[in-house]
């Protein structure tokens, strides 16, 4: 590939994802779970000769996958990592899919046991206009979280401290983090300017070693 097309890959590719892309090392191995149409996976395949696997539950996505090439499982997250042995993988990747699980903790448990590295993306539930929303006596509604409290996928939200919370009690030790309000990245206030937050961190089982 050369490096102009590189560049007009990037260029095509979610802002979040080309962070994650930039975070994982060339020629390593990585899991995306709920990799959803394989774009990142197929991405990293091209451009960092990376070795994917992904999991996927929903149909049309499978097959979407399968079309670009990408090695993918179906399989409901909710179940578990139990079919990935300890450390398979170098990175494990979740994208907007932490707040829809409903055991957030285990999942997270699970990232650390199969990855030396996890990166996670979710909506910042700390997005100041969320809170205007709340005191004039709505949900939130944006372009992160586009849906209304009935219908929502969303089932727990969560603040970026909310999450630093979640990840100390887990063990594993935040490296890298990353805030965006749409494709503008945000550096400064980013618990209350930002819209989608990230993280990078390491399992608690290499800290030990």
């Amino acid at each position: 590939m050369t490096k102009l097309q590189t560049q007009v890959d990037d260029a095509m590719l979610r802002p979040d994802l080309l962070r994650i892309a930039q975070w994982i090392e060339p020629g390593s191995r990585v899991l995306d779970l709920g990799c959803n149409d394989g774009t990142l996976l197929a991405h990293l395949r091209d451009t960092r000769q990376v070795v994917g696997t992904g999991v996927e539950l929903n149909d049309q996505f499978v097959i979407a996958s399968v079309r670009r090439g990408v090695n993918v499982i179906q399989q409901d997250l909710e179940k578990g990592l139990a079919l990935f042995s300890d450390q398979q993988f170098d990175t494990v990747v979740l994208s907007k899919t932490l707040q829809s699980m409903h055991h957030t903790e285990h999942i997270l448990r699970e990232m650390a046991r199969v990855a030396r590295y996890g990166i996670v993306s979710f909506p910042n539930f700390g997005y100041w206009p969320h809170g205007w929303s709340i005191l004039r006596g709505r949900m939130p509604v944006t372009g992160e979280m586009p849906y209304q409290w009935y219908n929502t996928p969303n089932i727990h939200l969560c603040t970026m401290k909310d999450f630093q919370d979640l990840a100390q009690a887990v063990g594993v030790r935040i490296l890298d983090r990353a805030a965006f309000n749409g494709r503008d990245t945000v550096r400064f206030l980013p618990g209350w300017r930002s819209t989608l937050a990230m993280y990078r961190f390491e399992s608690p089982h290499f800290l030990a070693a």
